[in-house]
């Protein structure tokens, strides 16, 4: 078996759509429908059930997700195991998102480097859905976000609970809609915010970064919503002030990985990940 076939299988089952698992590997539709429909010949089962809607997964589908994932896992672990760098005995990756590279992602490399010398250790930065994507296909071994959303053959860890307050530069607590800055802390926090202000759906100023956000309300005015592990500094100087009777939403990150693999490198980068997210709090 072709393990491009693994992969676009766990591709098209992820989005459930044919023409969608295309655009995200960069291949035209047609590669998509040969290579599962290959794969179906040589396994003996239908996989999918393709519709108008798109595509999911039969019973037989559903049983080789687990064998899928694991073949795309062990090919990408045999792949950085044939890289390995001099020195190195094992090899361990890990993802972020934008805003959790520091002081998190940061202080596990520090702690990796100096504890283990013998683990080769790659880092990257990326979008949460991409993050999500290479854990799923085995090309990143971890990966740290918030509020994930579940995913099949993926398990994830509470590393540092979080919330999000409202907070403002003016000194009686109040919150204006003219002067409201929205801040995209990822789709849970969209829906919530949502829901409990409609009439905020179209703020004045958006901006996609926090620390950006910071900067910005601090020197301009205003209202948003931030980590109050990162607004705290502010509201003890004096410089941010908690709007009253805003509510608090929840934030916390989550160490996400592939559910059935068993990895003694990785456990211990996981053991690692979590005495820092400990003493960071």
């Amino acid at each position: 078996m072709d393990i491009n076939q693994a992969r676009t299988f766990l591709e098209v089952a992820s989005c459930g759509s044919f023409i969608m698992a295309a655009e995200r590997m960069h291949v035209t539709q047609t590669a998509v429908s040969a290579r599962i429909r290959t794969l179906e010949q040589q396994l003996g089962r239908q996989l999918f059930v393709r519709n108008k809607a798109g595509a999911r997964l039969t019973s037989a589908g559903e049983r080789f997700m687990r064998h899928a994932a694991t073949m795309v896992q062990v090919w990408e672990r045999a792949r950085h195991q044939v890289a390995l760098p001099p020195g190195r005995d094992d090899a361990v990756s890990i993802g972020c998102e934008l805003s959790l590279w520091q002081p998190l992602l940061g202080d596990w490399l520090i702690r990796m480097s100096r504890d283990c010398p013998e683990i080769a250790l790659r880092a990257e930065v990326d979008s949460p859905a991409r993050l999500l994507d290479a854990v799923h296909d085995g090309s990143l071994d971890l990966a740290v976000l918030y509020n994930p959303p579940q995913r099949p053959g993926l398990a994830s860890e509470l590393l540092a609970e979080e919330k999000l307050v409202m907070v403002t530069t003016r000194a009686d607590g109040q919150m204006h809609a003219d002067t409201y800055v929205y801040v995209d802390w990822g789709p849970s926090f969209a829906a919530n915010h949502q829901a409990t202000y409609p009439e905020l759906s179209s703020p004045p100023v958006s901006i996609s970064l926090g620390p950006l956000a910071l900067v910005y309300l601090l020197e301009v005015g205003g209202a948003s919503y931030f980590r109050i592990g990162s607004a705290q500094p502010y509201l003890d100087a004096g410089l941010l002030y908690r709007v009253r009777n805003a509510p608090e939403f929840s934030h916390s990150a989550y160490a996400v990985y592939a559910a059935q693999r068993d990895n003694p490198t990785l456990d211990r980068a996981r053991a690692c990940l979590r005495e820092v997210a400990e003493k960071s709090k």
